[in-house]
């Protein structure tokens, strides 16, 4: 293989890992090509090649009445090994469950990758009105109470790094003043979990601890959530709780007592 061939090749990877990326940031489970194209700034040729060559593998599938795209079951299998690959999940499962079944919430687990964390379990309550979360999609690390939880406990230089860029708004109570999330984060460290209301998504309240391992930073974080108005005054009973499943859970993964 040329120097150019190889070259080819790996853009035409990127642009591919690119396209697939993109099903992840979307408010919608399709797309249309053309708004692929405007969003990756590619011809629609070159997305539509893209696409096609994806669908042959089963990574994206065509609906042909509307014309648009949607991930296939090969996108489905790839997440789940991941998930199955992720061992604080497993160890994770019984505490969810307890802490779901205890408090009538949703119990959810986050792990975190560079600049951002995403949900990768649920434990939902029977109730008729409760919270859910979309597992694999990825959240900054300033908006809601599991993202503070995670930024709450890494390092100085990490969270200076961070708070010297621009904090985007995930809504209209997310705190993008870094003065003041400075301030929140350490409230955070002091009682050891994290609270939000309507922060990372309107309507939704929540609370959350991280899970530590033997290493420093933490290796996970878990959370109860649910409707914010019923939410509101449920924060004070839930966190004794929660922080006690945390405490357990990080030394089941070898943290010291």
């Amino acid at each position: 293989m040329t120097e150019k061939t190889r070259g080819q090749t790996i853009s035409t990877v990127e642009r591919a890992a690119d396209v697939l990326n993109a099903f992840t940031e979307l408010d919608g489970a399709d797309v249309g090509v053309t708004e692929l194209a405007e969003r990756l700034d590619l011809s629609k040729a070159v997305v539509h090649r893209i696409l096609t060559s994806l669908r042959v593998k089963g990574f994206v599938e065509l609906d042909e009445e509307s014309r648009r795209y949607s991930l296939g079951p090969a996108s489905l299998s790839l997440g789940l090994t991941f998930l199955q690959k992720i061992d604080v999940r497993d160890q994770a499962r019984t505490f969810l469950r307890d802490l779901s079944d205890g408090t009538n919430e949703t119990a959810t687990l986050s792990v975190r990758h560079g600049d951002l964390r995403m949900y990768v379990d649920q434990v939902t309550p029977s109730r008729e009105v409760r919270m859910t979360v979309q597992l694999g999609h990825p959240y900054p690390l300033h908006a809601g109470a599991s993202s503070k939880a995670f930024l709450a406990h890494l390092s100085e230089g990490f969270v200076d790094d961070y708070l010297s860029r621009p904090l985007e708004p995930l809504g209209s109570l997310t705190i993008t003043d870094p003065g003041l999330l400075r301030k929140d984060l350490a409230l955070v460290r002091s009682r050891g979990y994290a609270s939000s209301l309507g922060e990372r998504q309107e309507g939704a309240g929540s609370v959350a601890a991280p899970v530590f391992g033997h290493e420093s930073d933490p290796v996970a974080v878990i959370s109860v959530c649910g409707p914010v108005e019923r939410f509101r005054g449920e924060i004070d009973e839930i966190a004794p709780v929660l922080l006690e499943s945390t405490r357990m859970l990080s030394r089941r993964l070898g943290r010291g007592s």
